[in-house]
């Protein structure tokens, strides 16, 4: 429950992290932390602030590099490759702020992001139409991004991400700013990743019931070390998590930057 060590699996199916080390000024943000995540399954990365959730992620993504480990996709090895690459590659990323063209509509926003990595006009037009009837975003297909209800943002925040034709996704704080009716539609919807998009899901957030409730696995961090790695069940009684949660930090990592 509380070793670094990654979860076993076939490399040719998951994205690994291996003895990841970051460190800023002396300080360790990250201490040899490895993480997995595999093909069909939604794997959770909580802890408090500070704890480097972010720079995990960061570092996965591309927009960050590790001051030592190593990050495969698939089996090969993307440490020195750059966000874009990586996207191309099948890796991709939502962020807690929306990053959505907001001039453009949403139909526009997906089809870009599907243009991106490559798709011809007439199959990012396709994808779009998918996509916007998969999210429930058809009725939408023509409002300008800047005009959407955080709901419908956040599904949009989604639909480019899976545009691109991901393997895996990285979401970070999906359900900020949501209130607590919303959470169902947002549990149901990193589902169907899951399980329609056969999408690998790596999901930070802050909301317990979200966390506990969609996550076939959970990784906690903190001070920038793997402090457990196991099920909800096991997560929910294992006394270290709770140590780092109420003993030193409070509530879980809302809005940290690390």
């Amino acid at each position: 429950m509380t070793s670094d060590k990654v979860d076993s699996g076939g490399p040719h199916n998951s994205v690994r992290a291996t003895g990841i080390k970051r460190y800023f000024e002396g300080v360790h943000a990250l201490d040899d932390v490895s993480l997995e995540i595999h093909r069909h399954e939604v794997v959770g990365l909580i802890g408090p602030n500070g704890a480097g959730k972010t720079t995990l992620v960061n570092i996965i993504t591309g927009f960050d590099f590790p001051s030592a480990g190593t990050i495969e996709l698939e089996g090969e090895d993307i440490t020195g490759w750059s966000p874009h690459r990586r996207g191309r590659a099948g890796l991709a990323r939502t962020f807690q702020a929306a990053h959505s063209f907001a001039r453009l509509t949403v139909r526009e926003n997906i089809e870009v992001s599907a243009l991106g990595c490559g798709a011809r006009s007439s199959e990012a037009r396709a994808r779009a139409a998918e996509l916007m009837a998969a999210l429930g975003l058809t009725a939408h297909a023509e409002t300008p991004a800047a005009f959407l209800p955080q709901g419908e943002e956040r599904k949009l925040g989604v639909a480019r991400a899976l545009g691109t034709r991901p393997r895996f996704l990285l979401m970070d704080e999906p359900a900020a700013g949501l209130n607590e009716g919303e959470v169902p539609e947002l549990m149901a919807l990193i589902r169907s990743v899951r399980e329609e998009h056969e999408v690998g899901v790596l999901l930070i957030d802050h909301n317990v019931a979200l966390i506990m409730g969609v996550c076939d696995r959970i990784h906690v961090l903190d001070e920038g070390h793997t402090i457990a790695s196991g099920s909800p069940e096991e997560i929910r009684v294992n006394l270290d998590v709770a140590t780092a949660y109420m003993g030193r930090r409070g509530s879980a990592g809302a809005n940290e930057d690390g």
